[in-house]
C-alpha cells in the first residue's frame, strides 16, 4: 500500500510533521511504514519559464538558441529539443541547480546531476529545459508530456514559479506494510484515519452528495443475486451523457503518485475511489448489457470467458460470475469482460459496487489465473457499508469533474447486514492487562478519536463496521496501548502464580536420544516427511505390504515428493549414500521424524504420526556396535531388564542373517541390522550400512526417570567363569535370561567374554564362555551360597542343550 503525503493531509488538514516523523509515529502505533521516498529528491532551482525568441545555433544544425524568461529575468538556453516553439512554458533549471535524471529515462543516479553555465558548441548557455524524465518521473504518470522531447506546461502556468511545485512532486510517498486483518488500512481513509489518531489531529473524510439529474435507477437496470453465500451486497448506479476525456491535474498526481497509471476520467475515478475508500468498483458499458439485467451466479463447469486483457480463462461452478441477461460479462471481484468494456464511443455507463465473499474471490483468481488489484482487495472481506458510500463517492467525481450525470437512486440488493459489534469496556481489566494506569476518559477520548463510541448505559464500546478486527476485549486493550504509546508502558513484573517450566516426558526421552546418539558419535540429520513411490522399490518392499499404504499428496510438488513416507529408511540412506559418495570414511547419523500411517485410504481422519528414532552407519563399527547403542539408550531410560533380539525379524531391506527384532517384556520396539546388498547397490552404497530403528511411542511406557541411590557394597565379590558348548542355534541372549532367572538375588553380574567356533567344538555347536558376579547385600558369601546358585545355573543351562566344557 503506497499514499502520498499530500493525500493524507486532505483528510487531515492540520498534519504537520517532517517524513522521518511521520514514519516513526505511524509505525510506533502500529500502521507499519516500510520507507518513504521524496518525489522531488535531486530536484532543485527548477521554475517555470517561457520561451520569447528562437534563433538557429551558427555552428549547429540540431541546436537552437532560446530567450527564456523566468520571471525575474530573461536568459539563454541552448537546446536540442525538437518540439520547443515560441510562447511555450517549460521547466528550468537555473544555474547550479540539479535534476534527477537523463533524457534516456534509465537509472537515476545517486544525488542528482548538477546543471552549471557553460557553452554550448561556443554559444553560452545559462541553464536547461527539461523532459519529464529528467524530473525523475516518466510518461506513464505524465501521460501529457511528450515522447521526445521538452515538458510543456499548461497557457496558465505562471512564470517564474516552481516548476516542481507546479507538478506535484512536492511529495512524499510512503509504503506500508498492512496485515491482512486491518482490511480498512488499504484505504486513503484508513491510512489518514490512523493518522490523525496518531497525531492528534481532525479527521475530515470526504462527504458524498451526489447531485441527481432525475429518472430512476430502477428503470434502467435490475439486479438478481442468485449466490447470496458469495455477493452479499451488489449496489448499481446509472450514470449518462458521459464524456471521456483526460482527469484533472489533481487526480492524475495523486493516483500518479499510488503508482497507477492515469488513463482518463472514468476510469481514473474508478481508480482514484478504489484507493481513496478501499473499495473497488467497475464500470460497465450499459448498451452491451443484455435485457438491461444484472445476474450474480456461478460459472458453469467448462465455461470460457474473455476478460479486458484479451485472455481467455477457463471457468468452473466455484467462480463467480456477473451476467447479463444472455451472457457473461465479468468475473466477480476480479476483472470485468471484453464484451463489455468502456471505449471512446460509451454514452451510459453502469456502475457496480459489491461485497463479496473473500476466501471465494482468493480461490477464483488461483483458479483462473489472474489476479488484480481489486481481488487483492476484496479476498480480505470487506464491509458491506462501504459499498454504498463509495459507488455514492464515484458518482459525485462523475458530476463535478463534468464527466457525466447521474441519474437518481441506487438498485441495492444485499442480504440482512449485521449491527454494529458491541464488546464490553472495562478500563480496570484494560489496566491490568497492559500493566498501565491509563484514565478512563483517555481511554474513551482514544475511541472518540477512532470513530468508536460508547453507550453509557451499557457500558459497551459500539464498534463502527470497518473495524472488522476488533472482535475482544484483547483487541481494545490493543487499541489502547497503540495510542497511548508503547514507549510509555512501564516495566512491570508478570503477575499470577509461577509455574515451573519444564519439558514434556515425551521430550525428556527425545532429548536423551539425542543425547546418547551424539555421545557415541552420531550427527543429527533432517529428512523429507514427503518421498517418491519408487523408494518401496528399492528398499525391496513387497507388493501389499502395509508399508505401501502411504497417503498421496493432493498438490505435490513433484512424483519424488508425491507421498508421505511409512519408514525413515528413505531419507536416512540418501543420507549415507551422500556422504559415502563424497569420500567421508566413518559416518554415523541420526533422526527423530514422524512416518504417517493412514488407519485407511482414502482418509477418513488424520494419520498416526509416529515418531521414530533412526540409526545409521558405515565404516567403523558392525552390527553389535549398533546394538550396543540401542542397549545404551535403554540402559539411559533406566529400562534395567535386557531386551530380547529376535533374528527373525522378517526385514526385506535388512541382511537376512543379521538382522533382529528388538523386544522388551515381550513388547515390539524396533529392529536393528545390515542393510540388505541388494538395497545398498539401489542406493550406491560401496560399503556394509548398519540400521536401527526404534518406536518412540512403544518405548515411553517402559521408560522412568526415577532413581533410586544403592550405596556402594560394603562385602566383597566373587567371580566364577563357565565356558560351555551350546547348538549354534541357540542364542547368547537364550543364556543370558536363563542364567539371570537362576542365579537368584547374589548374582550381581553377568558377562560374556568368548564365543568360538572351530574343529576343537564339534559340529554344529559353539563354544560360550561368561564371566558371573556373586555378592550378598548383608554379608559375605560363603562356598555353600556360590555353589548351590552355580547348581541351579547348570541344570538350567542344560534344558538349553548346553554342556559344561572340561
Amino acid at each position: 500500500m503506497n499514499t502520498a503525503l499530500s493525500w493524507i493531509k486532505a483528510y487531515v488538514p492540520e498534519l504537520s510533521c517532517t517524513d522521518q516523523e511521520y514514519c516513526d509515529a505511524m509505525t510506533l502505533t502500529g500502521t507499519k511504514v516500510e520507507g518513504f521516498e521524496r518525489l522531488d529528491k535531486n530536484l532543485e532551482k527548477i521554475v517555470v519559464g517561457q520561451i520569447e525568441k528562437i534563433e538557429r545555433h551558427p555552428d549547429a544544425d540540431k541546436l537552437i538558441v532560446c530567450q527564456v524568461n523566468i520571471g525575474k529575468e530573461v536568459i539563454q538556453i541552448v537546446t536540442g529539443a525538437p518540439n520547443v516553439k515560441e510562447g511555450d512554458k517549460v521547466p528550468v533549471v537555473l544555474d547550479g541547480g540539479k535534476v534527477a535524471g537523463g533524457h534516456d529515462g534509465g537509472p537515476l543516479p545517486e544525488g542528482g546531476i548538477p546543471i552549471k553555465a557553460g557553452k554550448l558548441r561556443g554559444v553560452p548557455s545559462n541553464g536547461m529545459m527539461c523532459s519529464i524524465e529528467e524530473l525523475g518521473s516518466g510518461r506513464e504518470m505524465y501521460p501529457e508530456a511528450p515522447e521526445n522531447g521538452i515538458y510543456i506546461f499548461e497557457e496558465d502556468a505562471p512564470v517564474g514559479a516552481d516548476a516542481v511545485e507546479l507538478l506535484g512532486l512536492r511529495d512524499t510517498v510512503f509504503e506500508y506494510e498492512i496485515t491482512s486483518n486491518r482490511v480498512d488500512c488499504y484505504s486513503v481513509l484508513g491510512i489518514a484515519r490512523e493518522a490523525a489518531v496518531t497525531f492528534g489531529k481532525t479527521f475530515i473524510p470526504p462527504v458524498e452528495e451526489v447531485k441527481e439529474s432525475g429518472g430512476n435507477a430502477a428503470d434502467y437496470i435490475s439486479v438478481e443475486v442468485e449466490d447470496p453465500d458469495l455477493c452479499s451486497r451488489y449496489c448499481a448506479r446509472i450514470c449518462t451523457n458521459i464524456k471521456i476525456g483526460p482527469s484533472p491535474k489533481w487526480m492524475q498526481r495523486r493516483l500518479a503518485a499510488s503508482g497507477i497509471r492515469p488513463i482518463n476520467n472514468l476510469v481514473d475515478i474508478t481508480n482514484y475511489v478504489m484507493e481513496e475508500y478501499g473499495q473497488p468498483m467497475h464500470a460497465y458499458d450499459y448498451d452491451t448489457i443484455a435485457g438491461k439485467k444484472i445476474i450474480v451466479r456461478r460459472a458453469k463447469d467448462g465455461d470460457v470467458f474473455t476478460t479486458l486483457d484479451g485472455q481467455e480463462r477457463k471457468l468452473d461452478s466455484e467462480v463467480l460470475m456477473i451476467c447479463d441477461a444472455e451472457k457473461e460479462v465479468g468475473i466477480a471481484g476480479i476483472m470485468g469482460g471484453e464484451n463489455s468494456m468502456i471505449t471512446g464511443d460509451v454514452k451510459t455507463v453502469l456502475f457496480e459496487a459489491a461485497t463479496f465473499n473473500g476466501p471465494n474471490i482468493r480461490k477464483s483468481a488461483k483458479r483462473v489465473g489472474l489476479r488484480t488489484d481489486a481481488s487483492g482487495i476484496f479476498e480480505k472481506g470487506l464491509d458491506p457499508y462501504n459499498a454504498q458510500a463509495a459507488i455514492n463517492r464515484a458518482c459525485q467525481l462523475i458530476v463535478e469533474l463534468g464527466c457525466g450525470e447521474v441519474v437518481s437512486g441506487m438498485v441495492d440488493v444485499k442480504e440482512p447486514l449485521k449491527e454494529k459489534r458491541r464488546i464490553s469496556f472495562n478500563p480496570e481489566q484494560i489496566n491490568r492487562l497492559l500493566g498501565t494506569d491509563v484514565s478512563e476518559e483517555q481511554m474513551l477520548a482514544i475511541f472518540a478519536a477512532e470513530e468508536i463510541a460508547f453507550d453509557k448505559e451499557t457500558k459497551e464500546l459500539v464498534i463502527p463496521t470497518f473495524r472488522q478486527d476488533l472482535v475482544g476485549e484483547a483487541d481494545i486493550a490493543e487499541e489502547v496501548a497503540r495510542f497511548y504509546g508503547y514507549d510509555k508502558i512501564p516495566t512491570t513484573l508478570p503477575s499470577g502464580e509461577a509455574t515451573t517450566g519444564k519439558l514434556s516426558f515425551k521430550l525428556r526421552i527425545e532429548q536423551k536420544a539425542r543425547e546418547v546418539a551424539e555421545f557415541c558419535g552420531f550427527s543429527q540429520g533432517m529428512c523429507y516427511s514427503f518421498e517418491s513411490p519408487k523408494v518401496f522399490d528399492k528398499l525391496l518392499i513387497p507388493e501389499g505390504d502395509a508399508l505401501r499404504n502411504a497417503i498421496t499428496i493432493s498438490n505435490p510438488l513433484g512424483e519424488d515428493f508425491s507421498i508421505m513416507r511409512t519408514l525413515p529408511l528413505n531419507g536416512m540412506l540418501i543420507s549415507l549414500a551422500t556422504n559415502y559418495n563424497r569420500r567421508n570414511k566413518d559416518v554415523r547419523l541420526y533422526e527423530l521424524g514422524n512416518i504417517y500411517m493412514p488407519e485407511s485410504l482414502p482418509l477418513t481422519k488424520l494419520p498416526d504420526e509416529r515418531m521414530q528414532f533412526t540409526l545409521g552407519m558405515y565404516g567403523e563399527g558392525d552390527f553389535f556396535s549398533m546394538k550396543g547403542v540401542v542397549e545404551e539408550f535403554f540402559d539411559s531410560l533406566g529400562m534395567t531388564k535386557r531386551a530380547e533380539y529376535d533374528p527373525k525379524a522378517g526385514k526385506p531391506f535388512l541382511h537376512p542373517g543379521r538382522q533382529a527384532a528388538i523386544r522388551y517384556e515381550g513388547k515390539l520396539l524396533g529392529y536393528l541390522g545390515e542393510v540388505h546388498p541388494q538395497v545398498l547397490d539401489n542406493y550406491d552404497i560401496g560399503t556394509k550400512a548398519y540400521v536401527a530403528v526404534l518406536e518412540i511411542p512403544e518405548v515411553l511406557p517402559f521408560a522412568t526417570f526415577d532413581r533410586k541411590y544403592e550405596g556402594i557394597a560394603k562385602y566383597p565379590a566373587v567371580t566364577r567363569d563357565i565356558s560351555m558348548t551350546v547348538p549354534k542355534e541357540v542364542l547368547v541372549g537364550q543364556l543370558e535370561a536363563m542364567i539371570g532367572q537362576r542365579g537368584g538375588k547374589i548374582l550381581e553380574d553377568c558377562q560374556l567374554f568368548d564365543v568360538y567356533e572351530g574343529s576343537q567344538v564339534k559340529e554344529g555347536c559353539k563354544s560360550v564362555a561368561f564371566s558371573l558376579t556373586f555378592r550378598a547385600k548383608d554379608k559375605t558369601l560363603e562356598e555353600n551360597d556360590i555353589t548351590g546358585a552355580m547348581k541351579k545355573i547348570l541344570n538350567g543351562l542344560e534344558q538349553l542343550g548346553a554342556e559344561l566344557r572340561q
